[in-house]
């Protein structure tokens, strides 16, 4: 069954060319001109992803997101029109999966829709393991820190788990968009500082002094040693 996908875009210029475009990649595609007709519908339907602009009238992209994210797993991604990287982090913050600046090119839009729909629908990646002071658990999305949940993305948590599968492995930001986003050249090397930044928030004792996930300058990012792998 060809995916389902809910296109909130306030431009109708912009939406009906999306929609064709889609359309005519396979995708089923429902429309919305504002955050408040997305939201209910996307809370009525089952849809497959979520396509939303950041300046929508009314309830912006970022709120949809955050009330989605609530209930629901459900992929987001982001389209912004706007170049300032503050939209990142609190498009990522809001639960977002993954952002696309505009104006775009319909067959890079596409292949990012498909990377993040191969990523949702992949098979659970291994058993549960420790991570320092983290108990992950990839079947059901979850990651403990001293028996407390913490509240990761689905990128987050595909990050940590990417990182601590080779603990002491420096990544590139290069093979982490193609091994967590699921592309290389289309992607943004800042989604992944950006990623980083957030998940180092969630998971270090102190992230302005980070022991779990190191930079290595120049060249990426890597699981300290120091904080040992341990399967259970």
């Amino acid at each position: 069954m060809n995916a389902h996908v809910l296109l909130v875009e306030d431009d109708a210029s912009i939406r009906e060319i999306t929609a064709l475009g889609l359309a005519r990649a396979g995708f089923r595609v429902t429309t919305a001109i504002d955050g408040s007709e997305g939201l209910a519908r996307a809370r009525r339907d089952a849809f497959d992803l979520l396509l939303l602009d950041v300046m929508l009238p009314g309830l912006d992209g970022f709120e949809v997101c955050r009330q989605i994210r609530r209930t629901s797993r459900v992929p987001v991604v982001m389209l912004t029109a706007r170049t300032d990287p503050i939209d990142v982090v609190v498009g990522l913050e809001c639960g977002a999966d993954d952002y696309v600046r505009k104006p775009y090119e319909i067959h890079e839009l596409i292949a990012r829709l498909r990377a993040v729909l191969r990523r949702a629908t992949a098979p659970p990646l291994d058993t549960p393991f420790a991570v320092g002071d983290l108990v992950v658990d990839p079947a059901s999305y979850t990651v403990h820190k001293c028996g407390r949940e913490l509240a990761l993305t689905a990128t987050e948590f595909r990050l940590l788990v990417e990182l601590a599968r080779r603990p002491g492995q420096v990544f590139t930001r290069e093979l982490l968009l193609d091994r967590v986003w699921g592309y290389d050249r289309l992607g943004d090397s800042r989604l992944v500082d950006v990623a980083v930044q957030r998940l180092r928030a969630k998971v270090e004792d102190d992230p302005t002094r980070p022991v779990l996930i190191r930079t290595v300058r120049g060249v990426g990012y890597k699981l300290t040693p120091g904080a040992p792998v341990e399967r259970q």
